[in-house]
């Protein structure tokens, strides 16, 4: 198994495949690298560099009872880029992992690390309904979130896949009973207090300054179905904020469509990326 150190004593476990132009995969949460294989054997076969790592408290990553917030997640991936000393990379990242894109790129983005980024069905600019995102879900839903976990995380890591997050809640859904013991699979192998405290990361950090500060291309990639990150206070807003940014709304599909429809999301990652 391929790991590294951080500062704070925090083992992360990544993958590091093939040659060529980096592209580095950020995945949501509670997963962990595992949630892009289609993805990353796509881009291997196309040639590229292809680069996931688990992040902390998640996967195979050190279980951490701190540091579990964008801030270090942040500087978890600018600590594993400089230990594999990528430049002109890619950074591709879904949901929770779009907010570890937006922040990372936004603070350690520059000297040519970054050439180009990618956010798929993203959280940013921020999830929580506020005084001024209004549009945004209350805190009773997180709060859920939080007390499902703790009740029984087993059961709400079946629960969620099955239902909203693949979209296999919807009628006539082609429901995939692999990718529902996946995102158990994926899940479960964290760490519950990691998960727990994330769930305020992902749904309370706020990256309306970071998608302002990316000067990189930006691909904003969203399912019109979303029913974890709902697109009306997500990716439609993110796109107002960048400088150089590119929207793709996808026509009824759900949050979790890399793993639903890879044969639509693969070519048009590919497309961006060579563009």
């Amino acid at each position: 198994m391929s790991t590294f150190t951080t500062k704070d004593g925090t083992e992360i476990f990544y993958k590091d495949w093939g040659t060529g132009q980096p592209i580095v995969f950020h995945h949501g949460w509670p997963l962990s690298a595992d949630d892009w294989d289609n993805q990353m054997l796509f881009f291997l076969d196309k040639g590229y560099r292809v680069i996931a790592h688990d992040r902390r408290g998640h996967g195979r990553s050190t279980q951490t009872a701190t540091g579990n917030e964008m801030d270090t997640y942040a500087a978890d991936v600018a600590a594993l880029v400089a230990h594999l000393d990528l430049k002109n990379a890619v950074h591709i990242g879904h949901s929770t992992g779009g907010g570890e894109v937006a922040r990372y790129v936004a603070r350690y983005g520059g000297e040519g690390r970054v050439a180009k980024a990618v956010l798929i069905g993203a959280v940013p600019p921020i999830m929580l309904k506020t005084d001024s995102n209004p549009g945004g879900l209350p805190i009773e839903v997180f709060d859920g979130f939080r007390a499902a976990l703790v009740a029984n995380r087993a059961q709400f890591y079946r629960d969620v896949p099955a239902g909203p997050f693949y979209g296999f809640n919807r009628e006539g859904a082609k429901v995939s009973q692999g990718a529902v013991d996946n995102w158990w699979r994926q899940g479960m192998m964290g760490g519950a207090k990691a998960h727990y405290d994330c769930i305020e990361a992902f749904s309370e950090t706020d990256f309306t300054e970071d998608l302002k500060k990316l000067e990189v291309p930006v691909l904003i990639m969203h399912g019109d179905d979303d029913q974890i990150v709902p697109i009306a206070d997500s990716a439609l807003l993110a796109a107002k904020l960048v400088k150089h940014g590119t929207l793709k709304v996808y026509k009824g599909l759900p949050h979790g469509m890399c793993t639903t429809h890879p044969e639509i999301i693969n070519p048009d990652l590919l497309a961006f990326i060579q563009g």
